[in-house]
């Protein structure tokens, strides 16, 4: 009986996670936005060999076509609305704006508080990047797909 109902459960979690609720599509927000920092690390250290700077740049790069094309077909199932050029180029742009907010921010927490502890640092850049990946969210979900 435990068996069924814990199977029942998860059936109807899943459908929930399928539906095109606000929520359902942060969850697969959040799951792509994890897989493709997973592709980012990985194809950083492949490429370690040929200088930090080249490698981080091709592992944003792939990374960011990766989850812009993810969050189309997966997150936001706009494949038939929306274009692959469109996704990439739209969705690279709120990619490089978050890019650019979140240095800036981290630029100001090191100029304004300089003397923060490493554990509070460790917080302010998690909660930076947890407003720039929810601004990312409403822009991509209200604009782009």
């Amino acid at each position: 009986m435990l068996r069924a109902e814990w199977f029942d459960r998860f059936a109807r979690a899943l459908r929930y996670l399928r539906g095109d609720h606000a929520f359902a599509q942060l969850i697969r927000f959040a799951l792509v936005g994890g897989a493709s920092n997973i592709a980012y690390v990985l194809l950083f250290m492949a490429m370690s060999g040929v200088g930090s700077l080249v490698a981080n740049a091709a592992g944003s790069i792939v990374s960011t076509v990766i989850a812009n094309e993810l969050h189309r077909r997966l997150t936001f199932r706009a494949a038939g609305r929306v274009g692959w050029f469109t996704a990439q180029w739209e969705g690279g742009g709120l990619a490089l704006i978050g890019l650019l907010v979140s240095t800036a921010a981290l630029g100001g927490l090191a100029f304004w508080a300089p003397g923060l502890g490493e554990i509070a640092q460790a917080v302010a850049v998690l909660a930076i990047m947890a407003a720039v990946g929810g601004m990312r969210f409403v822009a991509l979900r209200g604009f782009v797909f």
